[in-house]
Parts: C-alpha cells; structure tokens; sequence
C-alpha cells in the first residue's frame, strides 16, 4: 500500500526534541501563574465569520492564508484558527466572563495558515498567548509588556529587542488614513500590485510592506504618532515610563502596525537579527473595539502572542540550555522469571514519585539480554541510577543500587526499605 505521510507544513514533533516543547510550556505556566493569568482553551475550529469580522477582510490572513471550508453535514462556514485572539475574545463575550470584572488569562496550541513553509513559519504552527481582558489602563499594557519580557529571562534567551507604537484611537486613524492615502497616490509609480490593491481599503498596511522598492517611500510617509490627541499620547507616554522604571529597553518604530485590523492604541513586537526574515517571535497590542465588533459589550483588551517554534529556533541559535529529562532509574533485569517481582517493585517506588524505566526485551521469546546490553542502554537513557534485580540480590530479597552519573559506590538495599531510598532520591532533587 502507498505510504502515508503528514501534509506539508504540519509537522510531527518526536522525542527528544518533544521534551524541549514541555520544557518551554512548564516554564510559561509557571510564569503565568506569577503574574495571575489562567489557562483558557478555546475549539481549533472556529466560525468562519469570527476571523472575517475579527482579522479585517482586507488581511493576508483572511485573504490569502485561513483554512476555510463547507461543513458537509449542516453547510455552516468553518475555519481552522489562524490566531487565537478571536477565538478567546468569542468565548469571554459567549459565556459572560467579564460580569464580575476583568480577566486574565493564556493559552497554547496549535494555529493554521496556508503559506509557504520556511524556517520557523509553518502552515501547522503553535502559539503561546497572554490576554488581559477588561483593564483600560496602561498599566494592562505595561504589565503584559513586562511579562513576555520576564519570559525571555526565565527561558534565558539573549538579543531580543522591543519596538513600541501607539495606533491611537478610531478618529486619530481615520485623520492619519486620509493624509496617507493623499501621499501613496502621489507615488503611484512606486506601489506594488499589493499596495495598490490596499490603498482604499487597508492603507496602513502598505507601511508593513517587505517590498524593498518602497521602503524609502514608506520611510518618508505621514507618522500616526503625529496625528495622536492627548489622551492617546498620555496613555503610550505611561506605558514607556512603566518600561523604563523596570529597565526594559525599548525603541519607537512608527512604522509598526502589526497584522490585524483590530489593534488601537499600543502595539509591540519583540525581535530578533538571529532568524533572517522571521524575526519577529512575539507580538500584540491593545485592542479595545474587537469585543463589541465580536458582539459582546464594549470592553478594553491588550495582549500578546509568541510563535513557538520561532522561540524554539531561537533557543538553539543561542545555544540556550534546555533540561533533558531522564528517569530516576533504570532496571536491570538479567531473567525474566524475576518480573513479577520487579515490575510489583517498580510499581511502588513509581508512586512514590520515582521515576523509573523499565527494560525490555528486544524479541519475543529472546529473554531480557546480556547485562553488557542492558547497561549500555541503562547508561544510554541518561538515568542517574540502575536498579539491579539479580538473581542473588533477589534471593537475598534486596536490589543492587548502581550511580550511573556520578562517583558513588554501588550499594545493596533491601526491597522492603527502598522507601527509603527513595525519599532520599526525591530530596536530592
């Protein structure tokens, strides 16, 4: 029969390199619970319409990149999430969650965009994210700023600068809109397909633009920082004073716009030299007007998310250190006529909270292996010790307690007291 394999652009993540995605999700939560966010998990298929309305219909995302289709059985118009702000926010207003105020809270998972895979960029990806949902203050901003920025420390990446913007508010943009669709049109002869396609439709998108050929004319474009009212200058004026009170270097890019249409006020990215192209690993904003175009109350609303495998990548440029998990132990076990035994053993030091793994043998019939065998794997699998059931040390009723990463002597213990043991183990963690 003809083999199967995964689609393009969705990849199978496989051990080892599975421990370094739990390594980076154990760190998150930990973090997350510092700063008083909670899990939230929201469908990976979503109603079309949330994104159209959501993202803006003249997008990329929209346009170009979601993974839309027919359900056959009812004919409602579905969507493998894209990003996952639209979703949370349809669950927050789906289920009233801001009645009694606030909420904050992340996520993980897995997002869809149909695009030319590259390095960190697939069309099966997997975002982290921070939502502070109900604060209208800058401090939200600067809260949720300083957290992705704690993140970077805890994960002990390096070289990951923050660019800052303020989108203002609707009647800033509109005023800003105007004045740059007066300047794109007098340069015509410079726009792109892209650009020209955008130009009364999404204009402060042409600023994001990839296209060489019209950097020196975005450069030179009206700045929507220039067209911002007090209010709007106070609250981006707040959130900068936050960062420099807690050391957090930051540059204005007033060209950063971000992707979708929903943001207003502050938008960031942080970014890095050391992934060419995608150097982008996290980014977001506020965005006080997606509840209401959601359906739900008008509420005030600021986040972020991070691309995982971007991080990931950027873990291994730097050579960051990321822990390999190994069990406690590994059993050595030269007759199989012993497993009873060891296998009722393994049982009990497991509930202890030991981890333990357990040899096998390699064929049906074949017995367990030599002992050279068993210790070359015991030795392979990175435990810190091997738990010998021999034959004698079995008929003595005790196990042989060999270090396999350090310069300690083997030692014999009797199967009753490897509680004992064991509580030593877990406190020399």
């Amino acid at each position: 029969m003809q083999k199967l394999v995964a689609i393009k652009g969705m990849n199978d993540i496989l051990p080892p390199d599975s421990a370094r995605w739990e390594w980076l999700e154990d760190k998150v939560r930990t973090l997350m619970a510092r700063y008083a966010y909670r899990n939230i998990r929201t469908p990976i298929v979503e109603p079309t319409p949330l994104f159209v309305r959501g993202l803006g219909e003249v997008t990329d995302i929209v346009e170009k990149e979601m993974y839309s289709f027919e359900d056959r059985l009812n004919g409602e118009q579905l969507t493998l999430r894209p990003e996952a702000t639209a979703g949370v926010v349809r669950a927050v207003v789906e289920h009233s969650m801001l009645y009694d105020g606030g909420k904050r809270l992340y996520y993980m998972g897995p997002m869809f965009r149909h695009e030319r895979p590259q390095r960190g960029r697939y069309r099966q990806f997997h975002q982290i994210g921070a939502e502070a949902l109900g604060f209208p203050g800058a401090e939200a901003d600067a809260e949720i700023i300083l957290l992705a920025h704690a993140l970077w420390a805890e994960l002990g990446l390096e070289n990951v600068r923050l660019e800052l913007n303020s989108l203002g508010q609707p009647d800033e943009r509109r005023a800003h809109r105007a004045a740059l669709i007066a300047y794109l049109e007098q340069h015509m002869n410079v726009l792109d397909e892209d650009a020209r396609r955008r130009l009364h439709s999404n204009p402060l998108r042409i600023l994001d633009t990839k296209n060489p050929a019209m950097q020196a004319l975005v450069e030179g474009a009206p700045r929507l920082i220039d067209f911002l009212g007090e209010a709007s200058l106070q609250h981006f004026e707040t959130v900068k004073a936050i960062l420099d009170a807690n050391g957090v270097v930051w540059s204005l890019n007033p060209r950063l716009v971000r992707g979708m249409d929903y943001y207003n006020l502050t938008v960031f990215e942080f970014v890095t030299d050391q992934l060419g192209s995608q150097g982008t690993i996290c980014g977001g904003g506020r965005y006080d007007y997606l509840i209401e175009q959601i359906g739900g109350k008008s509420a005030p609303a600021v986040g972020w998310a991070l691309g995982v495998e971007r991080v990931l990548e950027l873990l291994k440029e730097q050579e960051a250190q990321v822990a390999r998990p190994a069990a406690d132990a590994y059993a050595v076990v030269p007759d199989a006529s012993a497993l009873p035994v060891v296998m009722a053993t393994l049982q009990r030091l497991r509930a202890q909270g030991v981890s333990v793994q357990m040899h096998s043998s390699t064929a049906a019939g074949e017995g367990m292996g030599s002992m050279k065998s068993q210790f070359k794997k015991a030795d392979a699998s990175g435990a810190r010790y091997a738990l010998v059931f021999g034959a004698d040390e079995l008929a003595r009723g005790a196990v042989t307690v060999k270090p396999l990463r350090d310069s300690g002597e083997q030692a014999e213990r009797p199967l009753a007291a490897l509680a004992e043991w064991a509580a030593t183990l877990q406190s020399s963690r």
